[in-house]
């Protein structure tokens, strides 16, 4: 006979592995949910860092140490890939953005552009690159060594390219990165301590569906306001949103080139890393403590990430060798 606990808990534990069988639909669907649903972003705005929170314990709980250890066989090629990610990205995007002068006539806007460009990847960059079919090896190692870089890199960029345009002191910035990161990790050791590497890949399904409501509060959070902005303000906003895909191809196709020598699948894997930027971190870290226009343009550049499983494995699937098996990495957020 069922006990009272496992009765109350087995219909919210099904429903969680039923959204998380979802895979890319379901982040599509999070997108629209965000767009149509304003109060709805109202409502989850105030909890946008706990949800930031929990998809980092859960992507750290769910990094293989042993799998890492065994990836780090190709130093050269991973120093190459963070230096580019951490320090390459975001000095060639702040260094043409005061070239054409976006710091002076949009500061707001060079604001939410150079925090993207300074934000590690994003955890789920493996498990969006697995889904497109892409070998996802470099991609987990990388975004690690750029997620402990960034607490060092992130005030640098902050004092050479933001100035008083970010309401936050850079050193400030880098202590409550380094403070989520590293309070996430010690959470997400004491979790896999606990109940086990084989009990959390036992319940994959259910700890999906955890992942992907995490996002929809961080993508409603976002979103709150941007079916207003777009019945206000049509023209500004679709010169906005074409604006995020063209930062978001750029970064893809450039990134792609800078590694194209080291094959096809290893640079399009990166490419795909490269272009997924953890903007909630940097939303996290500064507390909210943006301007609208800022919010506005990172909310507008889920679009593209979300998205992406979509509109680029199509793409991608057929530049690949029909029987190419794709890695199986942890997934994450």
């Amino acid at each position: 006979m069922p006990s009272v606990i496992s009765v109350v808990v087995a219909p919210p534990v099904a429903l969680l592995a039923w959204i998380g069988r979802q895979g890319v639909w379901a982040l599509a669907v999070i997108v629209l949910i965000g767009v149509v649903c304003p109060p709805l972003g109202t409502v989850l705005k105030p909890y946008v860092s706990e949800a930031i929170f929990i998809l980092l314990c859960i992507s750290f709980m769910r990094v293989d140490g042993a799998a890492l250890r065994g990836y780090l066989r190709r130093p050269g090629l991973i120093v190459t890939a963070t230096l580019w990610n951490a320090i390459g990205v975001p000095l060639i995007a702040g260094q043409v953005s005061v070239l054409i002068g976006l710091n002076v006539r949009a500061p707001d806007l060079f604001l939410g552009l150079m925090l993207q460009m300074v934000a590690s990847p994003m955890m789920a960059a493996p498990a969006l690159a697995t889904l497109m079919g892409l070998d996802a090896t470099l991609v987990l190692v990388t975004l690690v060594t750029c997620t402990a870089l960034l607490p060092l890199t992130a005030p640098v960029f902050a004092v050479v390219f933001l100035g008083e345009a970010l309401k936050l002191s850079p050193v400030l910035l880098g202590v409550k990165l380094a403070a989520l990161l590293g309070g996430s990790l010690l959470a997400a050791a004491v979790l896999r301590r606990l109940v086990g590497a084989a009990a959390i890949q036992r319940h994959r399904e259910p700890i999906d569906g955890v992942n992907i409501v995490a996002l929809l509060v961080v993508v409603a959070g976002m979103m709150e306001t941007v079916a207003a902005e777009w019945l206000a303000a049509p023209a500004h906003m679709l010169l906005l949103s074409v604006l995020v895909f063209a930062v978001f191809l750029v970064l893809l196709a450039t990134t792609v080139v800078v590694f194209r020598r080291a094959g096809r699948d290893v640079a399009l894997a990166l490419g795909v890393m490269a272009c997924q930027r953890n903007m909630g971190l940097m939303l996290a870290a500064a507390g909210g403590m943006l301007p609208a226009a800022t919010w506005l343009y990172f909310a507008l550049s889920q679009f593209p990430i979300y998205l992406s499983p979509l509109l680029l494995r199509p793409l991608i699937g057929a530049r690949r060798e029909p029987d190419a098996p794709a890695e199986t990495i942890p997934r994450g957020s």
